[in-house]
């Protein structure tokens, strides 16, 4: 079987060399043996992906995609154009949007992650009072939520576009959410989540906890209009899930991991990418079913340790190619992985 290439974003300045965010990860492949080919990632964005992939060879065989975060819709026409091209993305378009977008993969994990429901809606679109006070109604009517959509949240807008101190105050929740929805604009993906605010463990110099979107990106990294780096690499606007806490009730990031998992194998193991430097030793135990259960080939979860002691808890899923690594960690391993699978 043909070993796997990888895609890497251009550099918009230089289409012929791999976006600076990325070029690290290029030169450690080229020193592993592997392949990359270059992608244009503005022009996936603007649906034109026959023009994006111009420069990937024809029959150039299995490839895995590491990026910036697409729309699924996007990542369909990616792996279209591709599939023109004689190539194949190792991860399909149904297998991206089950890690990337929460709807996807929450069934799976329901038990380990924060309670969530959602409310499907067009971009620039605010639920109505009705339906808030449903998707409120089912996570129990009450009690401090998350806000966000199926991919993001707005961590640097915390009391303005993110936190919910009482979900029985439903003027409130339409506030914060009116809010969420006008900032992320055209950006807002699939709709608009609600989810129960968790206390995590902290970091020295903190106490208290910190839920689900209360800290930077978790899946995903950004960098058009972004507020963090997370699990996942978003070009446009708002930003992924993470565990910092950000409410008021302690300072201090959370104690978060990042897991990368390959055919429901952990392959790397490391710090959350907004604390680069901080070791962290995540029980797997009962994630590791979780993630075969799901079935994507090339999936990350983040974890964070509850501030009682109990466990860990799955904070978000992300899918692999467009999750971003912390600084300074050794990806030796994962690329070796990847281009072995």
């Amino acid at each position: 079987m043909p070993v796997p290439a990888i895609l890497f974003p251009a550099d918009p300045l230089n289409p012929r060399r791999p976006d600076p965010h990325f070029a690290w990860e290029a030169r450690l492949l080229r020193e592993l043996g592997g392949e990359h080919h270059l992608v244009d990632h503005d022009a996936l964005l603007a649906g034109l992906a026959e023009q994006a992939v111009r420069l990937v060879p024809q029959d150039g065989g299995p490839l895995w995609y590491r990026g910036w975060m697409l729309p699924s819709a996007r990542y369909t026409g990616f792996a279209d154009a591709l599939a023109a091209r004689g190539c194949a993305l190792l991860t399909s378009p149904a297998g991206y949007a089950a890690a990337h977008e929460l709807p996807g993969w929450y069934d799976v994990f329901e038990g380990a992650t924060p309670p969530s429901t959602w409310i499907p809606t067009a971009a620039a679109v605010v639920p109505g009072p009705e339906e808030l006070a449903a998707a409120a109604a089912r996570l129990g009517g009450s009690g401090p939520a998350i806000v966000k959509d199926y991919v993001k949240s707005r961590k640097h807008e915390w009391h303005e576009a993110c936190y919910v101190p009482e979900l029985a105050d439903l003027a409130s929740v339409g506030r914060v959410v009116a809010r969420f929805v006008e900032l992320q604009g055209e950006f807002l993906a699939g709709g608009v989540v609600l989810r129960r605010y968790e206390e995590f463990e902290r970091l020295a110099g903190g106490s208290g906890g910190g839920s689900d979107d209360s800290s930077g990106e978790g899946a995903e990294s950004s960098r058009d209009g972004g507020s963090g780096e997370g699990a996942e690499s978003s070009r446009d606007g708002g930003s992924g899930e993470g565990a910092d806490g950000r409410s008021g009730r302690g300072s201090g990031r959370a104690v978060e991991a990042r897991v990368w998992w390959l055919d429901g194998e952990p392959v790397l193991v490391g710090p959350h990418p907004d604390a680069p430097h901080h070791a962290v030793e995540p029980d797997l135990t009962d994630v590791r079913p979780l993630v075969r259960m799901l079935g994507c080939r090339f999936v990350t979860t983040d974890l964070a340790s509850r501030a009682d002691g109990s466990g860990w808890r799955v904070v978000e899923v992300g899918d692999g190619q467009v999750s971003d690594l912390p600084r300074g960690i050794d990806a030796t391993g994962l690329l070796a992985s990847l281009i072995a699978a």
